[in-house]
């Protein structure tokens, strides 16, 4: 079976974002060597990505292309009759079953790209299999929580450890 993996960066405070979604504070941590994070390597592991639709919308944003554009892509949102494009299929209805249903399919592991209300909906259906988090030096006064709404209490198991020159703590998870 396939595995969700949530892969994400967060202040040490616990936010993902900013309060209107915007996360350019990430660029605000100097990297002078351009490290990846292991990005890369993780970005081969995947063949798909879940993520909420306020999160796409703040990708499309961005003003580039879609990133992700040689991988499956799944938005999940309430909203009905949303199109589906060339890089991303919308699921406006039924999404725990259709993440079940996703991760028996043959493929690589599934990127959860977030926001703090799919990874919560995703957590308490016990869907996320592991969460690679990155803890930036940086607090922000006012976000988006890693896990939004109401998580249920979930008991991880810490499976590795980074410190990175630049201040940033890597840390790995998979859920007990």
């Amino acid at each position: 079976m396939r595995k969700i993996k949530l892969y994400i960066a967060m202040s040490i405070n616990g936010k993902i974002a900013k309060a209107d979604g915007n996360v350019d504070w990430l660029d605000s941590i100097p990297n002078p060597d351009q490290l990846d994070y292991g990005y890369y390597d993780f970005y081969e592991t995947i063949d798909t990505t879940i993520q909420g639709n306020k999160t796409y919308k703040q990708i499309i944003d961005w003003g580039i292309d879609f990133p992700y554009s040689e991988k499956k892509n799944y938005v999940l949102t309430r909203k009905k009759g949303a199109e589906s494009t060339k890089d991303v299929e919308f699921i406006s209805e039924n999404h725990i079953e259709y993440i079940k249903e996703l991760k028996k399919q043959k493929g690589k592991d599934i990127w959860l790209v977030g926001g703090g209300q799919i990874n919560t909906m995703l957590l308490n259906e016990k869907l996320i299999d592991e969460i690679l988090v990155f803890i930036m030096p940086i607090v922000l006064s006012d976000g988006i929580e890693l896990f939004e709404s109401i998580p249920n209490e979930t008991f991880l198991t810490l499976i590795e450890t980074k410190k990175h020159a630049t201040g940033v703590v890597e840390l790995r998870y998979t859920i007990t």
